[in-house]
């Protein structure tokens, strides 16, 4: 059979599916278990142990790119900056959200520079009770926001304080935009702008700037970097950038670029600060309309030309998931065909159950990372508010 069609085989998908999510269940007990029994005494233990246990969940999503779709990124960072600072400090990460995937390419970045297990971002706090993913978030203590900001400010301070304590590198992910690019969110966004007398942008949703600069005084002596970062890919491929393509076996081709801001070059003030991340902005559109037009980030932007280089794909992902394959697939296999063929059509109907459960969990996780299932932009409340 031709290895393409027999990616997009639904029960090779939904094996891989059992595998993420009953492999994910088993880390996150063993993550409470260390979160009530080791943290309190021996936080930086918790941590390195935690580490391996969030790379352990991470790298089977990495796996569906590096590895499943084999997909490509076509890397757009300084090689000086590469070789001295990328995976070997702190840093605050501000990325555009355009793509169902872009987090994912991220991902796939650290893994390659070792620093996948202390991937953390912001996110809303209702998602910490989602099985898997929310559980290792929340004990890998993610900053958790209510979106109010006089309850987020606070939040904010004390999670950055305590993440900068950590021993080993992490990046802290920001989306500043909020949410998903769509062309009904950009129209709120640019009336909104208009009423502000903002910078036009044609490619991005414009920037909330609250949290962004709530963020920046508790890095401060702690933090040394900020990373503008940006993800695109060509609007003209075949196949579209979406966790649907990776799990079919699709690859994809991924530009990443990414260019570090010493935190002392952050403006203190306020309002400097927000037009530090409005510039950025400005910057990130003109370099997405110079790819959209040329193919090229620097062709038309103005942005000082890096040159492209890769950086190759680890082999530990796919060690990784084979080895939660073999240890999860071959007992539930061995079991369930027992059950099956014990001729008992109540067992019969568990099984089915089983499988329809597995099932349903993988369309509603792929679900949640499609761009038509973003969060609101200017619904809640006024655009002025939500764009803040």
């Amino acid at each position: 059979m031709d290895l393409s069609k027999l990616k997009r085989l639904k029960s090779l998908q939904l094996s891989m599916a059992i595998t993420f999510f009953t492999s994910g269940v088993i880390i996150n007990l063993i993550q409470a278990f260390l979160y009530i029994t080791l943290r309190p005494f021996n936080k930086y233990l918790y941590r390195k142990i935690n580490w391996y246990l969030c790379w352990s969940i991470y790298s089977q999503l990495v796996f569906m790119g590096d590895w499943w779709s084999e997909t490509n990124i076509k890397i757009f960072i300084d090689k000086s900056d590469y070789k001295k600072y990328w995976g070997k400090e702190h840093a605050y990460c501000v990325m555009n959200h355009s793509y169902e995937i872009d987090w994912l390419i991220g991902w796939m970045i650290c893994d390659r520079i070792h620093l996948l297990g202390n991937c953390k971002a912001y996110a809303k706090k209702s998602t910490q009770f989602i099985p898997v993913m929310g559980w290792a978030w929340k004990f890998a203590e993610f900053v958790f926001l209510e979106r109010s900001f006089e309850k987020d400010k606070d939040i904010i301070e004390k999670q950055i304080t305590q993440l900068a304590d950590h021993p080993d590198p992490i990046w802290l992910l920001l989306f500043p935009e909020g949410t998903r690019f769509t062309e009904e969110k950009h129209k709120i966004s640019e009336k909104y702008a208009e009423e502000k007398n903002l910078p036009h942008l044609m490619y991005h949703l414009q920037p909330r700037f609250k949290g962004f600069i709530a963020s920046l005084s508790p890095m401060r002596g702690k933090v040394p970097a900020l990373y503008d970062t940006m993800v695109a890919f060509k609007e003209d491929d075949q196949v579209k950038p979406t966790m649907t393509s990776l799990m079919d076996g699709k690859s994809v081709t991924a530009y990443y670029y990414q260019k570090r801001y010493s935190m002392e070059d952050v403006p203190f003030d306020e309002k400097a600060q927000e037009k530090f991340l409005r510039d950025i902005f400005v910057q990130k559109d003109k370099m997405r309309e110079s790819f959209a037009k040329t193919g090229d980030f620097f062709a038309t932007s103005g942005v000082e030309r890096v040159e492209e280089f890769q950086v190759e794909r680890r082999i530990h992902p796919l060690i990784n998931m084979l080895f939660w394959c073999v240890a999860i697939l071959c007992p539930m296999t061995y079991y369930m065909f027992k059950l099956l063929f014990s001729g008992n059509p109540f067992y019969i109907l568990i099984v089915s159950v089983i499988f329809g459960a597995f099932m349903l969990l993988l369309y509603k996780t792929v679900a949640t990372t499609k761009i038509s299932k973003g969060s609101s932009y200017g619904k809640a409340s006024t655009p002025s508010k939500k764009a803040e």
